[in-house]
């Protein structure tokens, strides 16, 4: 069992390692097509993925708005990318607001950026290194997320 434990560890991480962000073009809250790389970070990107039916979602970000204090002048850029259909889509901006989302939102209609990461839960939560390299995937919401994501990001910030 501790063999095919190892096995699939070992897997994951060749998925995480060989898994890339590449440049996406999505509307921001204004409606204006924004791109990944204008908004990628020097040295790391945070891209938060949410809903707004999400309850998970709603309690991680006040705390990802903390680690966002804690690391936006190290070189790291953070981006909400919020994932409601079309029948929900209005509420994603006013919530954006209501929760004081620090950083730039931008609406992922049809989940494809989401998609294309082959992310299947909300919250889900990725650290992107410069070259474009996905690092650190975080799936759900738990007691201590924002110590999981600061020490993630403190790890990264050490290695660069």
């Amino acid at each position: 069992m501790k063999t095919l434990y190892t096995i699939l560890l070992f897997f994951v991480s060749i998925t995480i390692n060989a898994q890339k962000v590449t440049n996406f073009r999505l509307p921001n809250s204004q409606n204006k097509n924004t791109t990944y790389l204008e908004l990628k970070g020097e040295k790391l990107t945070v891209i938060d993925f949410w809903a707004t039916w999400c309850k998970p979602c709603i309690k991680a970000i006040p705390e990802l708005n903390k680690v966002y204090e804690k690391f936006k002048d190290q070189g790291v850029s953070f981006i909400s990318i919020n994932c409601d259909g079309p029948r929900s889509i209005a509420k994603a901006v006013p919530m954006s607001n209501s929760l004081k989302i620090a950083f730039p939102l931008l609406l992922d209609i049809n989940s494809e950026v989401k998609n294309q990461l082959n992310l299947a839960a909300f919250p889900s939560l990725v650290i992107v290194n410069a070259a474009g390299k996905i690092v650190f995937i975080h799936e759900g919401f738990a007691d201590g997320y924002e110590e999981e994501i600061s020490q993630a990001l403190e790890k990264q910030l050490k290695e660069i």
